[in-house]
């Protein structure tokens, strides 16, 4: 997945699921401070990289996601090719 599509990906679902404005959810916002998500909203999150990308999450390193880039540098690196 190129780095465009990933941040798209990941923009369209903070959006929907939490009801954040878009303009608020940029590479450099926090997940936890800046747009207030907890432990459940990340657990979410990853069920739906596993379920709908289709891919398995490696949580040693979910340790290290805390903004919106660090989620999409994980897609970039991790998710597999549509065909």
């Amino acid at each position: 997945m190129d780095r465009e599509t990933a941040f798209e990906t990941v923009r369209r679902y903070l959006t929907k699921q939490f009801e954040l404005p878009p303009e608020k959810v940029t590479s450099g916002a926090h997940l936890f401070e800046e747009l207030e998500l907890d432990s459940i909203d990340a657990l979410d999150m990853i069920s739906l990289m596993e379920t709908e990308l289709g891919m398995t999450v490696v949580e040693d390193e979910l340790k290290t996601i805390r903004t919106v880039e660090d989620v999409v540098q994980y897609l970039v690196r991790h998710a597999p090719e549509k065909k």
